[in-house]
């Protein structure tokens, strides 16, 4: 366990303090680690014989490259870049402000069953909450809404695309603990509904405490609120077919993700939003962004490796053992380590640093997989809210350069509040998150 402590412990401090990029990170950790769980030494590095690591490391990049499986992420960021350039955004918060925007806390209502919406199709939390700030942010400043509120509602609703399907982190997930792709997908749909309502619910909250903060909007009537509805309606399908052919087993993730890009793909020429310039820029950063993640993945997969061989899971579960608590004792402490860790970094990077040495152990005390991966993803949802770091925060600050950090994360903490009872309530009853894969697949 030393050994797999003291790799972890130098991971970090290249991460924080170096800054070296985590892929690579973790890739140098999980190479030289490896390498010295086979007698590599500062006496012997010029003799050693690297044949081993390099053949461990050559065929984690090769197999990683080659695994049909992993051809669901580029599919799924292309489908969720194809319909962004549609201008869906726009038509959501149109749609949902139309039904919810008179009330008091409307239009920040609004935003959250948006940013839902939005991120079932796109998949990213940060992409959700930087287009969701050009589109919710005008309208409520024009209603006189508090900057705190308006942010706050698009940060947290932001951190509803790394749980709602298609979800490009449940799918990482997935890959690294060989779990149904699936089963994790049914399985995110009622947390990430209860996660709109719980935010939902925050809203009526801070306007209850403060009328003002939240004025009603404008009331339109069932004509203006139906004819808001055609914009999404291609979507909506298309989200249907995707999602509905995943979980009543027509076809895989992997054919589903072809079908949703090639869906989404015709809905943006129906749309007359693609032009060559915006396709080439719609495929570069696609390619980008799966280059990036499939690194980070391979990076994981090294690092992986090394604390496997250094007996790592074996040891931690050994130690748990020899504790004597609840095995739910030992979920509510990784939970608390997920929440502190949280704090210092994004959500793919703690994912991809911890779920190699917690998930042997969960598998161990006998947990369900896909539900610790809905718990996972959801206190790394906390993560993305969570001071002093808080991605979708600062990617906020960025793009609203008139807003303080400081101002959001003030109005962000009835939303980070109903993320924890939302936590506890996975956490402490299974069921929420395991009834749609036991329905639809396990029954």
């Amino acid at each position: 366990m030393i050994t797999a402590l003291t790799g972890f412990a130098i991971l970090l401090l290249i991460i924080v303090v170096v800054r070296v990029p985590i892929a690579f990170a973790m890739g140098l950790v999980g190479f030289f680690g490896f390498a010295y769980m086979q007698g590599l030494s500062f006496d012997n590095f010029m003799d050693f014989r690297w044949n081993g690591a390099l053949s461990m490391a050559s065929k984690r990049v090769i197999d990683t490259a080659q695994e049909y499986s992993l051809s669901v992420i580029p599919l799924f960021i292309l489908m969720g870049n194809l319909v962004t350039k549609s201008g869906l955004s726009q038509e959501l918060y149109r749609a949902s402000n139309a039904f919810l925007g008179h009330r008091k806390g409307g239009l920040s209502m609004a935003t959250v069953v948006a940013c839902g919406g939005f991120s079932a199709i796109c998949g990213s939390s940060l992409a959700t909450s930087a287009t969701m700030a050009k589109v919710a942010m005008p309208p409520m400043r024009k209603y006189g809404y508090s900057d705190s509120l308006a942010t706050a509602s698009i940060a947290a609703g932001g951190t509803l695309g790394i749980l709602i399907p298609p979800s490009v982190i449940l799918v990482i997930y997935g890959l690294l603990t060989e779990t149904s792709i699936r089963e994790l997908f049914a399985a995110g749909f009622i947390p990430g509904f209860l996660g709109i309502l719980l935010y939902l619910a925050a809203v009526r909250y801070v306007v209850w405490r403060d009328p003002e903060a939240g004025p009603c909007g404008e009331k339109l009537d069932w004509s203006e609120r139906l004819k808001a509805l055609n914009g999404v309606w291609g979507v909506l399908i298309l989200f249907t077919i995707v999602m509905g052919g995943i979980y009543l087993g027509i076809f895989t993730p992997t054919e589903a993700a072809g079908i949703g890009a090639g869906g989404a793909f015709f809905i943006a020429l129906a749309r007359k939003s693609l032009t060559w310039g915006s396709l080439f820029d719609i495929l570069t950063d696609t390619a980008r962004t799966t280059t990036m993640l499939f690194g980070v993945v391979i990076g994981a997969l090294i690092f992986s490796n090394f604390i496997n061989r250094a007996g790592l899971p074996a040891d931690l579960l050994a130690f748990v053992n020899g504790l004597e608590v609840s095995p739910m004792v030992v979920i509510l402490v990784i939970l608390g380590i997920y929440i502190v860790l949280g704090m210092v970094f994004e959500s793919l990077s703690m994912l991809l640093l911890t779920v190699p040495i917690f998930f042997p152990l969960v598998d161990s005390l006998g947990f369900d997989l896909v539900w610790f991966g809905i718990v996972v993803v959801v206190v790394t949802e906390i993560s993305l809210i969570t001071p002093p770091v808080g991605m979708n925060v600062f990617v906020l600050s960025a793009v609203l350069r008139d807003v303080k950090a400081s101002t959001i994360f003030k109005g962000v903490t009835p939303f980070w509040c109903a993320d924890i009872v939302r936590l506890a309530l996975i956490t402490l009853l299974p069921a929420i998150s395991l009834f749609l894969p036991e329905l639809l697949y396990r029954s």
